[in-house]
């Protein structure tokens, strides 16, 4: 089957990470987001934007793979999180002083 569609070429494309980041524990890929982003929080600057950011994509990209399959409450909690990643990134690249 040949992708015809941005979904389907981003499903393919991502599929051999996802499928090493399911191998791993379930802890892992967890701890490791959870350290980029208090990291980002912890560091600011553009440095902290740069760890948020990478925490906000991580869970930017996780949430449109598994999008289909999501439902409503799922969803929202989801887009939530991703919202207060890439405000949390915002605030570090301009910190009220």
């Amino acid at each position: 089957m040949v992708p015809n569609t941005v979904r389907q070429r981003i499903d393919q494309a991502s599929l051999p990470l996802m499928t090493r980041l399911s191998r791993l524990p379930r802890l892992v890929p967890f701890i490791l987001l959870m350290t980029l982003l208090v990291a980002g929080v912890v560091i600011s600057g553009p440095v902290g934007f740069a760890l948020m950011g990478l925490g906000a994509a991580f869970v930017g990209w996780v949430l449109y793979l598994s999008w289909p399959r999501l439902t409503g409450s799922e969803r929202i909690m989801r887009l939530a999180v991703l919202l207060l990643a890439v405000s949390l990134a915002v605030v570090q690249l301009f910190p009220r002083t």
